[in-house]
């Protein structure tokens, strides 16, 4: 067996992890930072190019690695990358307008339908569907691409989550490629994985950077490459090989449970709000957790260590059909996520009681220099 995808994975963590540094000092320089507003869970400006350290590991890695001559529509899904690439960078560094950045995703988009081929051609009996006529096959893949791109952009707001689920699901699917023999998909899971371990170094708490919109639509992008192929492989299987799945949607949603069941559940709370579904808001799970007074390393160990729950669940409960075992695990992540906004919403008014029985009196002051300074008293009732 060519060990060629964990060469791939060694390139890209060194390049991404010593290229780290110097974009944080470039950042620094430049005033390059991500400053914490009221939805953001950190209290520090932070650099938010990680991204770029992601992506030069990436590509130095593919470029190296990567058999162009067995993985003949790589340069397609290239092309794919280094559009979603200039979208991030111009939005890390001086935002974009939602409506560019969906120009720009469906670009990339269609790159990878047209270009490199990488389309859902069945629902492989979801709802008893089978195989998709052609334009039908186009349209739902060019809403995947852009559900999955934008819900990992999404679950990217407490340290160390998009990476750490991003290596989780990077190591599955390579691994599985590899396995198959599948060697080009293979170094481009494993170049993802290196890179993103190479960036988490600095991610973990205390974060010295975030990957911004750069580092998560690029690997939302990729992710999303890797699950769509990964069906299709697998379509192309049959059950006496041991590396088919028999329920392979449900094996996929329940990789991707947490960036997807979250935006969905979101935008249904938004809405029945009378709110945009787009309204930024502190409502998605990992604001939850921490609601519960969970640090963000514990917050993101229980997330990522939930999706491999489910993975599990998903695997082992394949017998019972495609569409009944979708249906179970978002009905099982709906049931946990409402249980957690329960407990965060008492556990909230718990400490508004207890506040209101030590109320703080107190008088703020500016002094010469407009430094804000504040004396504040404790008196209880």
């Amino acid at each position: 067996m060519t060990y060629i995808p964990l060469y791939s994975a060694a390139l890209a963590f060194v390049v991404t992890f010593f290229l780290i540094p110097p974009i944080i000092n470039v950042a620094k320089v430049k005033k390059l930072y991500d400053v914490p507003n009221g939805r953001s869970s950190h209290t520090e400006i932070t650099p938010s190019l990680g991204g770029i350290g992601i992506f030069a590991g990436m590509m130095m890695s593919l470029a190296f690695w990567a058999p162009f001559r067995a993985f003949a529509t790589l340069q397609y899904v290239l092309v794919a990358f280094f559009i979603i690439f200039l979208i991030g960078v111009r939005d890390d560094i001086l935002p974009l307008a939602p409506r560019k950045k969906l120009y720009g995703q469906i670009a990339a988009a269609l790159v990878l339908i047209f270009g490199a081929g990488v389309l859902i051609t069945s629902l492989y009996g979801v709802f008893g569907v089978w195989g998709l006529p052609h334009w039908v096959a186009v349209l739902i893949s060019l809403f995947t691409y852009i559900v999955v791109i934008n819900s990992v952009n999404l679950i990217d707001g407490i340290n160390g989550l998009a990476g750490s689920l991003t290596v989780l699901l990077a190591g599955l699917f390579g691994t599985w490629f590899w396995m198959l023999g599948d060697i080009g998909y293979a170094v481009l899971s494993f170049s993802l994985l290196g890179a993103t371990v190479g960036f988490l170094k600095y991610n973990y708490t205390p974060a010295r950077i975030f990957m911004g919109d750069t580092g998560s639509l690029l690997v939302g992008t990729t992710l999303a490459v890797l699950a769509i192929h990964f069906m299709e492989a697998n379509g192309h299987l049959t059950p006496e090989n041991p590396l088919w799945f028999d329920s392979v949607p449900a094996i996929v949603v329940s990789l991707l449970v947490l960036p997807l069941f979250d935006t969905m559940r979101v935008f249904i709370r938004r809405m029945l709000k009378g709110k945009s579904p787009f309204s930024p808001d502190k409502t998605h799970i990992h604001h939850v957790l921490l609601d519960l007074g969970l640090s963000h390393m514990q917050a993101t160990g229980i997330l990522v260590g939930g999706t491999l729950l489910f993975f599990g669940m998903a695997f082992k409960l394949q017998s019972i059909g495609t569409t009944y075992l979708v249906l179970l695990i978002v009905g099982v992540a709906t049931l946990v996520s409402t249980l957690l906004s329960a407990y965060a919403k008492k556990r909230e008014k718990t400490l508004d009681a207890k506040q209101d029985d030590f109320p703080l009196k107190g008088e703020i002051k500016v002094d010469e220099s407009n430094v804000l300074t504040t004396k504040i008293k404790v008196k209880p009732k």
